[in-house]
């Protein structure tokens, strides 16, 4: 059963230097967007009730609250969802805020990335440090309970006193989840075609450490490699990922997961308001590929892979299977009572970790 969906809004008013995320700055386009979103959903969403609900993008608070009830009223929820809406610190108004939390918001997610000025606007952002408080005080007045900040580590010119200050900032600001990203140029970005000095992988380690420390001397735990929560206010709906359980993608480049197929939406804003309905790629797992994602997303979370499940879903069992690869990494894989996690230092070379499973498998 069904029980997630994710809805992407592909607009922004500009692009940031470092994003590869698929987005337009058409803003005049955004009611033909709703409307072709809504029918895409129509036409597929089947009326399961819905644990969370997450509209990502892009900046999902520069659509009218109208529009995004339009799409709400389409979904059935269960007694108490998780909905999440992404905003930007410049976009948002006490007014706008609270009508978002009248609808139904119940989680908002702020891309804050940084409190120091100078790399904001280096990275292109268009907000600063202040618009960051703001929001988050103007987020608390609406009522708003459950507020998750991003973090970027990496940035150039970044230190860890920098990464440092951002948190104890964060903290100070009374926020329940923390989601942080090392910084990755990509190719489809500003910054790949122009790449700038950053912090190197020994520097970005150190931060990731920094980071874990300070927020677990601070009530915060690490349940997933990038993310950092309070007791109670993990992301319900990315914990759906990290489980490995189906949900639905609506809206221009969204990707779902149904029924053992992964698929993914046109990318190209036009040619999705042309035809809304029908995704583009499909894949249909295999057996081993999806015994290489239950182990991939498993070792993502803190809790680790859950040997029982696994040998449950596919008939092997894990220990003896990789017990080559558990010897080898003994010192970055730990037993729990249902299975294996990476520890801290296994975090840091998860990829060439996972890599010797996804080849094994």
């Amino acid at each position: 059963m069904v029980k997630s969906v994710y809805i992407h809004i592909p607009f922004c008013k500009s692009k940031c230097k470092y994003c590869s995320f698929i987005s337009y700055t058409e803003l005049d386009k955004i009611e033909e967007y709703i409307n072709c979103l809504s029918k895409e959903i129509s036409d597929v969403y089947k009326g399961e009730k819905l644990d969370t609900l997450y509209f990502g993008g892009g900046t999902p608070s520069l659509v009218p609250t109208g529009l995004l009830n339009k799409i709400i009223k389409i979904f059935n929820f269960t007694e108490n969802p998780e909905i999440t809406i992404e905003i930007n610190p410049d976009d948002v108004e006490e007014s706008y805020l609270k009508t978002l939390f009248n609808l139904g918001f119940n989680r908002m997610s702020i891309g804050s990335q940084t409190f120091d000025d100078n790399i904001l606007k280096l990275i292109g952002r268009r907000h600063e440090s202040k618009d960051i408080i703001e929001a988050v005080i103007l987020a608390k007045k609406a009522g708003f309970k459950n507020i998750s900040v991003d973090l970027i580590y990496g940035l150039p010119t970044q230190t860890i006193r920098g990464v440092k200050n951002d948190l104890e900032k964060f903290v100070e600001l009374g926020i329940q989840h923390v989601s942080t990203y090392g910084l990755k140029i990509e190719e489809e970005s500003f910054w790949g075609k122009n790449p700038p000095a950053i912090p190197d992988d020994d520097m970005q380690a150190d931060m990731y450490i920094e980071i874990n420390n300070f927020l677990e001397k601070r009530g915060f735990y690490r349940y997933e490699i990038s993310n950092f929560a309070l007791k109670g206010f993990e992301s319900r709906h990315n914990l759906n990922y990290w489980n490995n359980n189906e949900y639905y993608g609506f809206g221009a480049s969204a990707h779902g997961y149904l029924e053992g197929v992964r698929y993914s939406n046109e990318c190209d804003l036009d040619k999705y308001l042309l035809n809304p309905i029908h995704p583009v790629t499909f894949n249909r797992l295999t057996a081993q590929e999806k015994l290489e994602e239950e182990i991939f997303l498993g070792f993502r979370k803190t809790s680790g892979i859950n040997i029982k499940e696994i040998q449950n879903k596919f008939g092997i069992y894990f220990g003896s299977k990789y017990k080559e690869i558990l010897d080898k990494y003994k010192s970055y894989i730990e037993k729990t009572p249902a299975g294996y996690r990476l520890n801290l230092q296994g975090v840091l070379i998860s990829n060439l970790i996972l890599s010797e499973f996804l080849s094994d498998t």
